[in-house]
């Protein structure tokens, strides 16, 4: 809940949903060079009281799923607190209403999810039971 409070314009903290080069007040930061091995994208909307296990599974299933329907991520936000853009949410009720009107995300992500999640065949308490 505490996370919401950094996301305010030149805090170096995203408050859109935009990218640029080597610039913190971003969402997703690209840093290096074209033909820089080390080249590297730096997502910050990141919250340290999230659950990183789901953290990581949304940004891939985002990544995923904006890489299947070509979207374009717009031109570079050198200056991104004057960037006309998305508002990312400011608080918890934001963020859930924000993630309700996806139903397609939503419901492709909990499917992955869950096939992740899922035991494989003979383990569990059962297959325990039965081998002892």
């Amino acid at each position: 809940m505490n996370g919401y409070k950094r996301y305010r314009a030149y805090t170096l903290a995203p408050d859109r949903a935009v990218w640029a080069r080597d610039n913190r007040g971003v969402m997703v930061r690209l840093l290096g060079q074209p033909g820089d091995p080390s080249t590297h994208l730096e997502n910050r909307i990141g919250e340290p009281a999230a659950n990183p296990y789901l953290y990581m599974a949304s940004q891939i299933h985002a990544g995923l799923d904006g890489m299947a329907q070509s979207r374009d991520p717009g031109a570079s936000a050198d200056t991104p607190y004057e960037t006309k853009a998305e508002a990312l949410p400011k608080d918890i009720g934001e963020a859930i209403a924000a993630f309700a009107c996806e139903r397609n995300v939503q419901k492709e992500f909990w499917r992955r999810l869950r096939r992740l999640l899922r035991p494989p065949q003979g383990s569990g308490v059962r297959a325990l039971q039965s081998r002892s």
